[in-house]
């Protein structure tokens, strides 16, 4: 099991850490409770700058091609930069709100 990011909103498990990307600092400036709903938050660093993506399990409603976790390596090969650092979280299920 990865380390645990703990947020007011919702609790977080860091599951990739690539290059060591993750910066807790970065992410808090970052996150917004749009992001909430997703069950992964993608993050990934161009010229220096967070970007945060949110995906879906497979089986999530909302789940559509450009969120689906299934096509993530897709995702990065296509939409971030060429061998930048990312992280991946996944929401915890014990910690979800729900309104």
């Amino acid at each position: 099991m990865g380390k645990i990011i703990s947020l007011e909103q919702a609790d977080y498990e860091l599951v990739l850490d690539y290059k060591s990307a993750f910066r807790l600092a970065d992410f808090q400036d970052r996150y917004t409770d749009y992001f909430l709903n997703f069950d992964y938050i993608l993050g990934d660093y161009s010229y220096d700058s967070l970007r945060l993506k949110g995906f879906f399990e497979h089986d999530n409603k909302q789940c559509c091609k450009i969120n689906d976790i299934d096509h993530l390596d897709q995702y990065i090969q296509k939409y971030c930069a060429y061998e930048c650092r990312y992280f991946l979280l996944k929401k915890t299920k014990k910690d979800e709100k729900n309104g």
